[in-house]
């Protein structure tokens, strides 16, 4: 007996019709089975180059006695953890399996069909395929200087626009928006809009000019949902863990659509122990300052022009080379980095600052391959 191999015309939603699914990169694992290859290094995802905190892996192992029973689904020491340190209400923390799932879930809480949404692009494709799936509309407003442009998104937002997504620094680019620059948004944005800010990589951003958007924005009392992770600097991807700070309504909102047990026991555990762990942290952010040194020097050797000052732990590259032809070079020679074309640039690419071992075998690599297409 075979499963059947359609369905009636109307029983997938219409909304769903033209969307193409995010495509994650490729695994180390599975590259290297394909091309049967010692090495592979993964310079494409914007993971941390290091394991989990040492405290973080000791608690991962305390918590495997308890995996046979469900996680606490309401994240309490975790969130009751975040609103100490951030100087937040407990109800105004909502604990997901990533920082992406808050994205879900706030389309899910707040839009309809027909509702809209404004975004800089190219930058985060979840700020697009996430209204898509709920049927709202996304207003894509081109970058300028690869920046996020506020004032014209400002011209973009409509009385149907609910959302702002601020993604700051911005994946792709690892551009910045300066604290002047939001101050000026908040001045301006309307009353309806709630201003969603990615600080995906905040922990690694030392420019002064940077705002923690808790702080400045949310305590003072600004329409805001501001989206932070542990997939990054604190090597916890695997997990899935991250989180929004926002008003209380829009918090409660989320609670209704989230999944119950979406983020695990371990994830929780670990996440909770790494706050403590300043130490760790400044060493990772100093390492980090030295990688990015090193990998924009290794792009600029080999003739490109990383797009500077960049300040998370990537740069994004834009090249007159085919990307496609030149990506699969690098993959066949083991080095995994991102096409942007999913992410509304298709003449560039995405590079991650690995370890300085990774970047040298980077650097070998592009020697090899570079010559070859000239």
């Amino acid at each position: 007996m075979t499963l059947p191999r359609d369905v009636p015309a109307d029983l997938i939603r219409s909304a769903l019709g033209d969307i193409v699914p995010y495509e994650p990169g490729k695994p180390v694992e599975e590259v290297q089975r394909e091309l049967g290859l010692e090495r592979v290094v993964k310079l494409a995802s914007n993971e941390g180059p290091h394991a989990p905190f040492p405290a973080a892996a000791e608690a991962i192992e305390r918590a495997l006695s308890e995996f046979n029973r469900y996680p606490d689904g309401g994240c309490f020491r975790l969130r009751s953890a975040l609103a100490e340190r951030l100087g937040v209400r407990f109800e105004e923390i909502t604990v997901c399996a990533g920082a992406d799932a808050v994205i879900g879930y706030v389309c899910q809480a707040c839009l309809d069909p027909g509702d809209e949404v404004v975004t800089g692009w190219p930058s985060f494709v979840s700020f697009v395929l996430d209204p898509l799936k709920v049927g709202a509309l996304p207003i894509r407003v081109p970058l300028r200087d690869h920046r996020f442009d506020l004032d014209a998104m400002l011209e973009a937002v409509t009385p149907r626009t609910k959302l702002a997504f601020v993604a700051t620094p911005n994946n792709p680019t690892g551009t910045m928006t300066a604290r002047a620059e939001l101050d000026g948004w908040f001045e301006r944005v309307p009353e309806h809009v709630l201003t969603v800010v990615d600080q995906a990589y905040f922990e690694y951003v030392e420019d002064p000019d940077y705002p923690d958007t808790v702080a400045e924005y949310a305590r003072a009392g600004r329409r805001i949902l501001v989206l932070r992770t542990f997939s990054k600097i604190y090597g916890l991807a695997g997990l899935r863990v991250g989180y929004g700070v926002g008003p209380e309504p829009v918090i409660t909102a989320i609670g209704k659509v989230r999944r119950a047990f979406d983020v695990t026991s371990a994830a929780q555990e670990a996440a909770i122990v790494s706050l403590d762990d300043t130490a760790e942290l400044a060493r990772r952010r100093a390492g980090n300052r030295e990688a990015m040194a090193a990998l924009e020097d290794t792009l600029r050797r080999h003739g490109f022009d990383p797009v500077t000052p960049a300040v998370a732990n990537f740069f994004f590259v834009e090249t007159a080379e085919d990307v496609a032809e030149l990506n699969d070079a690098l993959l066949r020679r083991g080095v995994i980095v991102r096409p942007m074309g999913p992410f509304g640039a298709p003449r560039a690419l995405r590079i991650t600052a690995g370890t300085l071992d990774e970047i040298a075998f980077l650097s070998e690599q592009l020697q090899a391959v570079m010559p070859a297409r000239a």
